[in-house]
């Protein structure tokens, strides 16, 4: 059975985790399964979305952690390998794919899990979705760019408290403090998740990805770097179809049809 579920379908690649049995937690092959599809998005040109989701009654609970035990008598293995070779490869997939990420998290989404959702684009959550920051129940501390990413969404206090704590955070919450964009009823995630996915299929896919590439770089700039890196980004965007077919649209008071180029 695969461990990663893919179709593409209207221009989006939708990819399910697909180890239900243990929460979708990630082994090394889900990892390089999920990094292959990732590439595959970065690389043909008719993929213009991707839709992540898991399987089953969990989005993911992490790392398994049948991989990181020692085997027999052995010596505990090194957890960063896992952390270089598994997680890190995925989160800078993510962050450097530029076309729209759009995540449905269907259940919990703990350690690796929740920090995955967090550096999706748009993260849409089951009402009666939760995430933990559970690394501190194992005297670990949370990798997956959630110390990155996690302080800049909720700010340090709300960020230690659950690093530190690993208490639940619902939806609602979730979405309160800013860590995901919405919430939908479990009966209806796939379905809004997957219209969101669809809508951002068909827009100037050129613009998204600039869009997002000013963005990552706005977490080390200062103010006069990141106003050179929009005039960069603006001067691209301003170079493509998409853009041309925008401005004939409006002039000619039409819906415009972009070709992601």
């Amino acid at each position: 059975m695969p461990s990663i579920l893919s179709e593409l379908k209207d221009g989006v690649l939708e990819l399910t985790l697909n180890r239900p049995d243990v929460l979708n937690s990630f082994d090394r092959a889900m990892a390089q399964a999920l990094q292959g599809e990732l590439a595959r998005a970065a690389g043909e040109p008719e993929i213009r979305a991707v839709l992540l989701t898991g399987a089953g009654r969990g989005f993911c609970a992490g790392q398994d952690l049948q991989e990181a035990l020692p085997q027999g008598d052995g010596p505990m293995p090194d957890i960063s390998e896992i952390v270089r070779a598994s997680y890190n490869p995925i989160i800078k997939a993510i962050r450097t794919l530029e076309k729209p990420v759009v995540c449905a998290v269907n259940g919990i989404a703990a350690g690796a899990g929740a920090n995955l959702a967090f550096a999706c684009d748009l993260t849409i959550a089951a009402e009666e979705a939760s995430f933990v920051e559970s690394f501190a129940k194992l005297g670990l501390i949370p990798d997956t760019s959630g110390t990155f990413f996690v302080p800049r969404l909720v700010g340090s206090q709300r960020a230690t408290g659950m690093f530190f704590l690993a208490g639940k955070v619902s939806a609602k919450q979730a979405k309160e403090w800013g860590l995901i964009w919405d919430t939908a009823p479990g009966a209806e995630l796939l379905a809004t998740t997957r219209a969101l996915a669809a809508s951002l299929a068909t827009q100037a896919t050129r613009g998204f990805g600039l869009t997002k590439r000013a963005m990552n770089a706005s977490w080390a700039n200062g103010l006069d770097e990141q106003l050179e890196m929009e005039a960069r980004c603006m001067q691209e965007a301003g170079r493509t179809k998409d853009y041309e077919e925008g401005v004939r649209a409006f002039l000619e008071k039409r819906a415009p049809t972009y070709r992601g180029q």
